[in-house]
């Protein structure tokens, strides 16, 4: 199985400008011959927890607007795995939707949310595992803090963990985590013996900064592939 993640630029509030670049990325990733290619966490929208953000933003997977992003993306063979603010009813979600051939095969809703997300977002309440070539299961960026995520998908039969992050900090919390994500990474993927895949962005906006990182790490814990920090690109690698 071939599979990709993306580290792209920060986009916040420009739901064409992501996903333009989200078509260009997974169709370099189609000619590469992925299956699978994972994206940033909430990249559709943008990362954020300010309500009003949230608010204007959120898709409702059920609405014509959200149809219409995935007649976009019909075209495309691989499995895409892809970050957005999603509502339901009154609620809002941190969101990763598997997209293929225009259609959802499956959503995750982040249960581990940090301080500043729980004002805003509901926490899932399931872990979800899906078929791509092996058995893949999602983790939420924060959600690799704790153990029993990564345990509960490989639980569930996954081989192989994707992970959208996204690590836009204020500069001397992004100095300080900047080569702590793939340590943390790496225990979950040694712990349960599975693949780690995380996707992230990078660049800067309103103060604060974002490295990356995007890796593959192997279950044992050493990192294959990474794209290097602070600059845009994709790591592409087989897995069995």
């Amino acid at each position: 199985m071939r599979i990709a993640a993306c580290q792209m630029e920060d986009v916040h509030g420009d739901v064409p400008r992501a996903l333009s670049l989200v078509q260009s990325s997974v169709a370099h990733a189609e000619r590469e011959g992925a299956d699978l290619v994972c994206f940033p966490e909430c990249y559709l929208q943008g990362y954020g927890v300010h309500r009003g953000h949230v608010q204007r933003s959120a898709l409702d997977l059920a609405s014509a607007a959200f149809e219409r992003v995935l007649q976009s993306l019909k075209s495309f063979k691989p499995a895409m795995v892809i970050g957005l603010i999603e509502k339901e009813r009154d609620a809002y979600f941190n969101s990763a939707v598997v997209v293929r051939r225009g259609a959802v095969v499956t959503r995750y809703r982040k249960t581990h949310l940090l301080d500043g997300e729980q004002g805003v977002f509901t926490p899932g309440d399931r872990y979800v595992v899906f078929d791509a070539g092996m058995k893949v299961g999602i983790n939420i960026c924060y959600d690799t803090n704790f153990p029993e995520a990564a345990r509960a998908v490989a639980r569930a039969g996954a081989r192989l963990v994707v992970c959208p992050s996204n690590n836009m900090m204020r500069r001397v919390t992004a100095e300080e985590w900047k080569h702590r994500h793939n340590e943390i990474r790496a225990m979950r993927a040694r712990e349960v013996g599975v693949w780690l895949l995380s996707s992230d962005v990078t660049g800067h906006r309103d103060g604060r900064v974002s490295y990356g990182p995007t890796a593959l790490i192997d279950p044992d814990g050493n990192v294959l592939a990474h794209v290097p920090l602070m600059t845009t690109g994709m790591v592409l690698a087989d897995v069995h």
